[in-house]
C-alpha cells in the first residue's frame, strides 16, 4: 500500500476521534473524574445524527442537536453525581446503560445506514475528489474550532472555575463558588464533544450502530495519555493540541500494527495494554530520575 494513501486516512481519522479525547480530556483531567458516560454519548450523538439525516435534515443542524443531546447525557450523569451524591464512576455507567436504550430508540433499529444520504462529507466534496482529503479537511477545521473555542471558554471566568474545581473544589466552595453547578457544565461540555465526534464518525463510516460506542473511554484516554508524554502540559492550549496529536499518533500506532499483521479482534487488547503503558511512563521517569541523582 502507498505510504500516502495509509497516512492521510489514517491522520484524518485521528482528527475526528481527537475530538471525542478532548471530550474525555475535559472530565478526566480538568474535573479530575473519569466519565464512562462517553460510551453511551458517542453512539447517542451518532444516532442522534443518523436519524435526523435520514428525516431528511442537514448535516449541521443533525450535527448540532447531536451536540444538545450529549449535553442533556452530561446533565443527566452530573446530577447524579452532585445533586444524589452517587459517585462519578457509578453515574456515568448508570447513564452509559441507560443510553443504550434511548439510543434504540432513536434509531428504531440497532444499526442505521446512511447510504445514499448527504452528509457532511458529500456537502464537502467540492473541496477535492479524494474522499480522504475531503475528510480530513473537515476533521481539520471542526479540530481549530473545538480548540479556539475550549481555548476561548476556559480562559473565561465561568471556565477559569470549572478548571478550578478539579483542581481544588474546597477552594473554590470558599471563594462562593457552587462546585455542583461546575462539575454539571464541565460534563455537559465534555459529553456534547464526544457526541459530535460520534456525529462525525458515523457519517464519515456512512452509518449508525449502537455498540460503537464499546471501549471510546480507552481510546480516549489512550489519546489523552499519548499527547500528554509525547507533546508535553506547557499551558492549557498546548495541553489541548497534545491530545489532538495523542489522537493522531495513537490512529498511527493502530495502523502500523495492523499493517503488520495483529488480527483486529486484538485492538482492543493492544490499547489496553498501550494506556496501561503511558500511564506507567511518569513514575518509570521519575524513578529512573531518582536513581541517577542516587549514583
Amino acid at each position: 500500500m502507498n505510504v500516502v494513501d495509509l497516512v492521510i486516512p489514517t491522520i484524518s481519522q485521528g482528527l475526528l476521534w481527537s475530538i471525542l479525547a478532548i471530550g474525555v480530556f475535559l472530565t478526566y483531567r480538568v474535573l479530575d473524574i473519569a466519565d464512562l458516560t462517553v460510551e453511551g454519548s458517542f453512539p447517542l450523538g451518532a444516532a442522534v445524527a443518523a436519524a435526523m439525516l435520514t428525516a431528511g435534515y442537514t448535516p449541521f443542524a443533525a450535527i448540532a442537536v447531536a451536540a444538545v443531546a450529549g449535553m442533556l447525557a452530561g446533565v443527566v450523569t452530573g446530577i447524579l453525581t452532585t445533586k444524589l451524591k452517587i459517585p462519578a464512576l457509578l453515574a456515568g455507567i448508570l447513564t452509559m446503560i441507560a443510553l443504550y436504550s434511548v439510543n434504540l430508540r432513536i434509531m428504531g433499529k440497532a444499526n442505521l445506514s446512511l447510504l445514499r444520504v448527504d452528509t457532511i462529507f458529500s456537502l464537502a466534496s467540492f473541496i477535492n475528489d479524494d474522499r480522504n482529503i475531503v475528510t480530513l479537511t473537515v476533521g481539520l477545521i471542526a479540530v481549530i474550532i473545538v480548540i479556539a473555542g475550549n481555548y476561548w471558554f476556559f480562559g473565561t471566568e465561568i471556565g477559569a472555575a470549572v478548571r478550578a474545581t478539579g483542581n481544588n473544589p474546597n477552594m473554590i466552595r470558599a471563594n462562593g463558588i457552587d462546585t455542583d453547578a461546575t462539575v454539571i457544565l464541565g460534563l455537559l461540555l465534555s459529553n456534547a464533544l464526544v457526541a459530535v465526534s460520534g456525529a462525525l464518525i458515523g457519517q464519515d463510516n456512512g452509518f449508525a450502530d449502537v455498540g460503537m460506542g464499546t471501549g471510546t473511554i480507552v481510546i480516549g484516554l489512550a489519546s489523552v495519555i499519548i499527547g500528554e508524554v509525547l507533546f508535553g502540559t506547557r499551558d492549557f492550549f498546548n495541553w489541548l493540541v497534545s491530545v489532538v496529536l495523542g489522537s493522531i499518533v495513537y490512529r498511527v500506532v493502530i495502523a502500523v500494527v495492523l499493517q503488520m499483521g495483529m488480527p483486529p479482534n486484538d485492538l482492543k487488547l493492544f490499547t489496553a495494554a498501550l494506556v496501561a503503558i503511558a500511564l506507567a511512563m511518569p513514575l518509570v521517569k521519575k524513578k529512573l530520575k531518582a536513581n541517577r541523582e542516587v549514583a
